[in-house]
């Protein structure tokens, strides 16, 4: 599986919580992406504006009819939601799942 990468904005001072729930985040959906998906691409994006916003997809077989939420995604959901954020899952369009998650912090620009 090619796994691609972009960041959009400055993310290397975040805070030290947020910095291990997007880490775990991001494993967790890789590890659910290589193990139940098919997948042969998932691209990671991170983006910070007033929140670090991490999107995760993948052109997978997308999540079941009927699928429950593991442990993976109850973890991931209860990562994003420890900071104050917000975390989704839904199918693409044309295959795969979109994750999201919100996880809100400030940077001030003095420590950019």
């Amino acid at each position: 599986m090619v796994v691609r990468i972009e960041q959009n904005g400055e993310i290397s001072k975040l805070p030290a919580a947020v910095e291990v729930a997007a880490y775990r985040i991001v494993c967790e959906a890789l590890t659910n992406i290589s193990k139940h998906s098919q997948a042969t691409e998932c691209n990671v994006r991170f983006a910070l504006n007033g929140a670090l916003q991490i999107d995760v997809q993948d052109n997978g077989l997308g999540m079941p009819e009927g699928a429950h939420a593991g442990v993976g995604m109850f973890s991931m959901h209860e990562r994003a939601a420890e900071l104050g954020g917000t975390f989704t899952i839904q199918p693409n369009t044309d295959g795969g799942v979109h994750i999201t998650a919100h996880l809100p912090c400030e940077v001030s620009s003095d420590e950019l």
